[in-house]
């Protein structure tokens, strides 16, 4: 059995609270640990942060991958609930609202930043921000809110870019990514003036998103 299987199959039995309690604190622990030292923090400091032996970190995640991947599936969900919430805002304001909730849902969980967009065992909860974020695009747009010739794949290279600004800044300025997203969200305002460079394909944006996997996890 695989360990990403073991954890799906651990997942399906209900937990008791002690364990359920310890679970949260190894998770919250990881979190913390991975964004003061990086993805090669050991998992004996997370264990020693969250006080709880290594039997009971191994317990719930058999890998240090596997805590990654969970660390991923619960911000990507995070992002898809902030998403889903911001379809609801009117005059088409969903899409900042959902990009200021998504800076600082990256923020407080900033260690694994580069593997956000690149964990394999997450890509349908990537699909599914990327289908939310479209039709965000597409309200704001209906509503003259959102420049007609911005596209997907520009909010995507948007949300990588606040990745970057929060990964390099949040040790010394942990609010630097807001005026880099108030720029952004300057930038996606309607204007008389086109903009001169092509919307990058589907295809680039794939060949990309490869790039940054092999580089994300050779990093790790």
């Amino acid at each position: 059995m695989s360990a990403r299987e073991a954890i799906k199959e651990q997942e399906s039995r209900p937990l008791r609270r002690d364990a359920a309690e310890n679970r949260e604190r190894v998770l919250d622990a990881a979190a913390a640990v991975f964004a003061r030292d990086g993805l090669a923090a050991s998992v004996e400091e997370i264990a020693r942060v969250a006080g709880v032996g290594m039997g009971t970190l191994y317990r719930r995640f058999p890998t240090k991958e596997a805590l990654i991947e969970e660390l991923v599936r619960q911000q990507l969900t995070d992002l898809i609930d902030a998403a889903t919430m911001a379809g609801g805002a009117p005059d088409g304001e969903g899409l900042e609202g959902f990009l200021w909730a998504a800076g600082h849902l990256l923020q407080a969980r900033s260690g694994c930043l580069g593997r956000l967009w690149t964990e394999a065992g997450t890509a349908p909860l990537v699909e599914q921000v990327r289908r939310l974020i479209a039709e965000l695009v597409t309200r704001g747009q209906a509503h003259g809110r959102i420049r007609s010739d911005i596209a997907l794949p520009d909010i995507t290279l948007l949300l990588w870019g606040l990745n970057g600004v929060i990964s390099i800044s949040h040790a010394v300025a942990p609010t630097a990514w807001c005026r880099s997203l108030e720029l952004s969200i300057a930038g996606l305002r309607p204007s008389s003036e086109a903009l001169v460079h092509p919307i990058l394909s589907s295809e680039q944006m794939d060949v990309i998103s490869q790039q940054r996997q092999i580089s994300e996890h050779h990093h790790g």
